[in-house]
């Protein structure tokens, strides 16, 4: 091999000028890295924030919406005294005979009131005669009853009510629970 083949296989600079472009082209390259690398970084970051604030947005729009769905929620609520005070005038008028108007009249308010709320979406939690539910019941007291099915609503002491799909007062009930049969043992035990 001649010595020009050897420095175009290696690309030797023959002249001052070729030396100094040498680094000057790698200072370009490491210069591009680094300004890739830069750019690289920026964009991850750009991407990070935007999924942070798309999530925020998420996040702020389902926030309005309940907002929004369950703004009543106080008021529904202080309603439900109104109602509680109307049925117990209702319950009082009808043992007496003379008091049938008003009882009627008391009635009609009751039933347009509680339009009114259903309109609203307050609902109201059906208790009796259903299995104990935690989440819209609260247990006021055990029935012992051979009768009625464990942990079934056999008494209502005050109705609880829905808004929307939440529970804004749960519903005060007895609930049943199986007489002890422990007694029955002893007094069989004891005839023999």
């Amino acid at each position: 091999m001649t010595e020009e083949e050897k420095q175009k296989e290696v690309d030797i600079p023959e002249s001052e000028e070729e030396l100094r472009e040498v680094p000057e082209e790698d200072n370009d390259e490491g210069t591009s890295e680094n300004l890739e690398k830069a750019l690289a970084e920026a964009n991850d970051k750009y991407l990070r924030l935007y999924a942070e604030f798309e999530n925020y947005k998420k996040f702020a729009t389902k926030n309005k919406e309940d907002l929004l769905k369950y703004a009543n929620e106080n008021l529904m609520t202080g309603l439900l005294t109104v109602i509680d005070h109307l049925e117990l005038a209702l319950q009082h008028s009808s043992d007496s005979d003379n008091t049938e108007s008003l009882a009627e009249g008391v009635e009609l308010t009751l039933k347009e009131f509680k339009t009114v709320l259903e309109k609203h979406d307050l609902t109201e939690i059906d208790a009796m005669g259903k299995i104990f539910d935690p989440t819209v019941h609260h247990a006021m007291s055990h029935i012992e009853s051979n009768e009625a099915e464990e942990n079934t609503v056999l008494n209502v002491f005050r109705k609880g009510y829905m808004l929307k799909d939440r529970v804004i007062r749960a519903a005060l009930v007895g609930v049943a629970k199986k007489t002890d049969n422990s007694e029955n043992h002893s007094e069989v035990s004891d005839e023999n």
